[in-house]
């Protein structure tokens, strides 16, 4: 799995680095920033829940597995 967000697109609600610290985080601007693209086990799990239900900005995408 691959996690990728799109700052762009980030609405800097901070949903990801709540329920997902260990695979987001936030810059000083409130952005996400990825700082584990390939995370494993509950924190795999958790990038999933945040990409597919939480951040509303729809910024975070996973790929592969």
């Amino acid at each position: 799995m691959k996690v990728h967000a799109e700052r762009d697109r980030c609405i800097g609600a901070g949903l990801c680095t709540l329920h997902a610290p260990s695979v987001f985080d936030q810059e000083d601007d409130g952005m996400v920033v990825v700082i584990d693209d390939s995370p494993t086990g509950a924190a795999a799990d958790d990038a999933r829940k945040v990409a597919e239900y939480l951040c509303p900005g729809k910024a975070v995408h996973i790929t592969g597995g």
